[in-house]
């Protein structure tokens, strides 16, 4: 399962959107509104899913 799916699969009920911006190489960032979760590009190493998941959570959670 892609991190994609996996962020869709459990917040399908919180999430007004989600958008897909592909890059070269792999490289991705995980936005909020305007937070940056997690960017691929600085770390060079591919996100634990749950790890994701909880940041978006919280990140939501304030928002609301």
């Amino acid at each position: 399962m892609s991190l994609t799916e996996y962020l869709l699969t459990n917040l399908k009920q919180r999430l007004s959107g989600l958008e897909l911006i592909p890059s070269k190489g792999g490289c991705f960032e995980v936005t909020v509104g305007d937070q940056l979760i997690y960017s691929k590009l600085e770390t060079d190493e591919f996100p634990d899913e749950c790890e994701i998941l909880r940041a978006v959570q919280g990140v939501l959670d304030a928002a609301a």
